[in-house]
Parts: C-alpha cells; structure tokens; sequence
C-alpha cells in the first residue's frame, strides 16, 4: 500500500522528518506519483519498524505501558505478571512494551498493535489495567480491536501507587496542554490585534 507522509504520521506515529532522514539514509526510497508527490509503501516502513509484513497466525499480545523511565521497575512487574498469567492458560504470546503517557495518541506501540490486528494477527491483547491500553476512550479501542476479531482482556486487581501517580501525571500534562493551545492562540491573536494599522 502506497501511503503520503500525512498517513505515514497517522498510521505509525513517524513524523516527515524522520521519513527523510531514513530516505537520506538509504533505508527507505519514495515514489512519485504522476503529479511529482512522493509515497512510500507500508511494506517497507514496518519491515524498518520490525513488522513482519507475512501473515502470522493469531497470537495473544501482552501490552505493557508505563508513562516514564522512572518506572522501570513497575514496568518489569506488570511484564512478568502478564506472562505469567498468559503461561498459565497455554497461550503462545508476543509481549508490546512501551514508555509513553496514556493520552498521548502517537505511541509507536500502540499503533504497531492496532496494525497487527487489522492484519488478523491478534487473537487477544491482555493488559495488566485499562489504562495501560489508554487513559480515556479504552471502550473504542476495545470496540476496535474485536471489531478485527482480538479479544481484550484486563487482568484488573487493585491499582498500585505508580498508577496512581501516573494517572494524576497524565492530568497535569493534559491541562497543560491545553492551557498552552489556549494561551497560546490568544497571544496569537493579540499580536495580529497590535500588528494591524502600524504602517
């Protein structure tokens, strides 16, 4: 499938940037459509992303996600109890693990989940809470995902204090960025207002 670097962005979370920079490289080669716009094939950036474009028969996915490196540890912890669990019940497993926060949307192993299941890769994804799927819309993701035949299952238990934290971490990043969008398109706005009529 041949994709624009807007769709690149959106499908895996790789900024144009980086497509250029692998295409300076040699790693990755665009083509041109007959209006001269480039394209690169999905093929080619998964096999970079480590994908492995062949379909695989349906495995359980273990999704593993802390919102900082100083997690590290809790990391370890919710890996090996998802193993654990996925043992237990015989299941042949891949695990996805990631540092990244809960509302971010561009999270690489998110995405690289979600393309797996759209291949039919996935027969279920387990994770160790809902929030380590996503902090808010985990319904739509689900919907998502059995939509393309993956089960999802959330081991629950009661939270630990590193979810907590991460959670209230996650709130302060959201109002932050929303106050910079607000703050910042009212100074925008301010100085076109003191701009105007200065010749």
């Amino acid at each position: 499938m041949l994709l624009s670097a807007s769709q690149v962005k959106f499908r895996y979370g790789i900024s144009r940037m980086t497509l250029y920079r692998w295409e300076r490289r040699g790693l990755l080669r665009a083509l041109r459509t007959p209006g001269g716009k480039k394209r690169w094939r999905s093929e080619d950036i998964e096999r970079l992303l480590g994908m492995e474009v062949e379909a695989r028969e349906p495995r359980t996915v273990l999704y593993v996600r802390v919102s900082t490196k100083k997690q590290a540890a809790y990391l370890r912890d919710q890996r090996r109890r998802l193993e654990a669990y996925a043992r237990a019940r015989g299941w042949r497993y891949e695990v996805i693990e990631e540092i990244a926060s809960g509302v971010n949307e561009r999270r690489r192993g998110l995405r690289r989940l979600m393309n797996m299941a759209r291949r039919g890769e996935v027969a279920r994804v387990v994770v160790e809470y809902r929030d380590r799927l996503a902090r808010f819309g985990f319904e739509y993701l689900r919907a998502f995902f059995e939509s393309h035949g993956a089960e999802v299952v959330v081991l629950g238990g009661p939270e630990t204090g590193d979810v907590q934290r991460e959670m209230a971490e996650d709130l302060v990043a959201v109002v932050t960025l929303m106050a910079a969008r607000i703050y910042g398109s009212r100074g925008g706005r301010s100085r076109a207002r003191d701009g105007a009529g200065t010749d």
